[in-house]
């Protein structure tokens, strides 16, 4: 049968793509753990007596780091949260399916975007 023609993957295929995320999700979590306190540390190192403006020089940069470290623990917080509703998908059988065109989405693209729920095909069209 022609990949086109299957309408789901097999439960074996689906034991792959729950490892792979299951990893990719223990590996975000510690990234958003690093972010969280990078954050943490950020904000109880702002107890120093220095130059006025040295320490106003100093604020901007803090507070453009914290900015960026904020918005690093978002994107990450939605790629896990993108993650686990992966791992939903595959205990409810409705992983790999585009949501768009109902077909399967290839093993290729699943593994390198295992979160997805657009094929290729799907995308381009939302792009044009």
């Amino acid at each position: 049968m022609a990949q086109e023609e299957r309408i789901r993957y097999s439960e074996e295929e689906l034991k792959e793509f729950e490892e792979l995320i299951l990893r990719k999700l223990e590996k975000a979590k510690k990234e958003l753990a690093f972010y969280k306190e990078s954050l943490t540390r950020r904000n109880d190192s702002g107890t120093e007596n220095t130059a006025s403006s040295m320490k106003v020089l100093e604020d901007g940069a803090d507070a453009l780091e914290k900015e960026n470290f904020n918005q690093l623990a978002a994107r990450q917080q939605k790629f896990i949260q993108q993650l686990e509703q992966a791992l939903i998908r595959i205990k409810n059988g409705t992983y790999g399916l585009c949501v768009d065109t109902g077909k399967l989405i290839p093993k290729e693209r699943l593994r390198a975007v295992p979160h997805t729920q657009h094929s290729i095909e799907a995308k381009m069209n939302r792009v044009n």
